[in-house]
């Protein structure tokens, strides 16, 4: 086998392995005990069809079902004050667009 068949295997293979790596890398966990504290304090008006909402919802992952959600696009009785989403409120302030953990954590005093 030639020098230069050699080197684009091991170049081919060193490309798969990476890509197997990223492709593969989970997205790390928001603590249950951390989101079910920031969803007793907090409110999260999202709205169907948001992008900024789904990378909020992407933040916390699985445990987003522990967050007080108020979707606005079924229940639009409840969004009158909102004017974007999404929006959190935490003691009484409106915070818009999505926020981390570490801010909500600040905000919420998780």
């Amino acid at each position: 086998m030639k020098k230069s068949n050699l080197i684009t295997i091991i170049i081919i293979i060193a490309i798969l392995v990476f890509a197997y790596f990223i492709l593969t890398k989970e997205t790390p966990v928001t603590p249950e005990d951390v989101t079910k504290c920031i969803g007793e304090n907090s409110i999260l008006y999202t709205q169907l069809g948001c992008h900024a909402c789904e990378i909020q919802e992407e933040i916390f992952g699985e445990n987003y079902q522990n967050l007080n959600v108020v979707d606005c696009f079924f229940e639009r009785e409840k969004c009158l004050e909102i004017q974007a989403t999404p929006t959190w409120i935490i003691n009484q302030e409106k915070y818009r667009g999505a926020q981390s953990i570490e801010k909500l954590k600040e905000l919420t005093g998780c």
